[in-house]
């Protein structure tokens, strides 16, 4: 639980030279203690300040949706972010795909004994940020510690919750043949800039992860009026599990122009180098969204009106296909399978 708790009660936490140690977990002082000096200081909102074992919420209109994902990126700070901000980011995401209106976010911790609190300060401040600009607020939470060997440092699950509004209905069993897919800008940043921090590598131009919440892009995209049928965030598996996964749920074939695709060319060289597929690898502030045909147009333009959409382009369309293949039109001009990877390209990427 994190909640309200009276001031006094415990001494300050030391944060800049404190571990996280076994009592952090137990629910006595030392607890009580974490809870109040850092998650509560820096999440702290009239949710989390009742101080219950769960949180009542005011009433929404439209239809609730729910979303859930657990966060185990290594390392856990990256370019461009970390697992903190990260967290709120893919939860977010997800509601927000659906067309709905992400509001709250609840979030469990597991962390590892003798994991520095000065880190531990940072990804909960990243967090803090991240739902500010979000415009979602963090209601509820757990905290937990195993001994130092049976964890990584910190792992985060995060719950999202949002309101969808009558009227708007997105699934991925709605795609239809002469559909338009369009993608919300560059394709690989995250997983390369994960990479490249792993691996120690270094490049001319720097690699940053692409990690941002979407939730004001799908609004305006949304608002365009155009008749969406599917939003997705490629994230793990890339943009070739997400068009595949939406490919046998509407029983369709997905075809893609390789050169309609962006990737920023520091993305494509060190794919090319490590011999990795821009299309597998995965992206957490890009979207896929299918629609119709007549509504690209205009759907195109509102993506690219908005900041994260301004390198938004038309990448492909739906097509028959009782093989339900995604198939991609190559810069040469020949046609090559995109499909699901057999294994796992890069682990501990999300």
């Amino acid at each position: 639980m994190i909640g309200q708790v009276k001031k006094g009660y415990v001494r300050p936490l030391d944060i800049k030279h404190g571990r996280v140690d076994m009592s952090h977990g137990g629910g006595g002082r030392a607890m009580v203690q974490l809870i109040t000096d850092l998650f509560a200081n820096h999440l702290g909102n009239e949710y989390l300040a009742q101080g219950n074992d769960g949180t009542c919420l005011p009433p929404c209109t439209g239809r609730m949706v729910v979303s859930t994902d657990s966060h185990v990126v290594s390392p856990l700070f990256f370019p461009g972010g970390d697992i903190g901000c990260l967290s709120v980011h893919g939860t977010v995401n997800d509601v927000a795909v659906m067309g709905a209106t992400p509001l709250y976010l609840t979030a469990g911790f597991i962390l590892e004994e003798g994991f520095p609190l000065e880190s531990l300060a940072r990804i909960v401040e990243s967090m803090a940020r991240a739902a500010k600009a979000a415009g979602v607020k963090l209601v509820a939470g757990d905290t937990k510690v195993v001994e130092q060997g049976k964890g990584d440092g910190v792992f985060i699950t995060t719950t999202g919750v949002g309101f969808l509004p009558e009227g708007v209905h997105l699934s991925g069993d709605l795609a239809r043949p002469g559909d338009a897919v369009l993608l919300s800008g560059t394709l690989g940043d995250h997983g390369v800039a994960i990479l490249s921090k792993r691996e120690n590598l270094s490049f001319d131009a720097p690699i940053l992860s692409d990690t941002a919440a979407l939730n004001g892009l799908t609004a305006a995209m949304l608002a365009s009026g155009a008749a969406i049928r599917v939003m997705r965030d490629p994230t793990r598996g890339g943009l070739a599990a997400t068009l595949n996964e939406i490919a046998h749920q509407s029983g369709v074939g997905i075809h893609l122009d390789e050169a309609a695709i962006p990737i920023k060319p520091e993305v494509d060289a060190a794919c090319e180098l490590l011999g990795l597929d821009p299309l597998n690898i995965a992206n957490e502030g890009k979207l896929v969204a299918i629609c119709a045909a007549e509504d690209a147009d205009r759907l195109l333009a509102a993506m690219r009106a908005h900041p994260q959409g301004q390198a938004a382009a038309l990448i492909g369309k739906v097509v028959e296909d009782p093989n339900c293949f995604v198939q991609m039109k190559t810069r040469f001009g020949g046609r090559r399978m995109v499909d699901w990877l057999s294994g796992e390209q890069l682990p501990r990427i999300c």
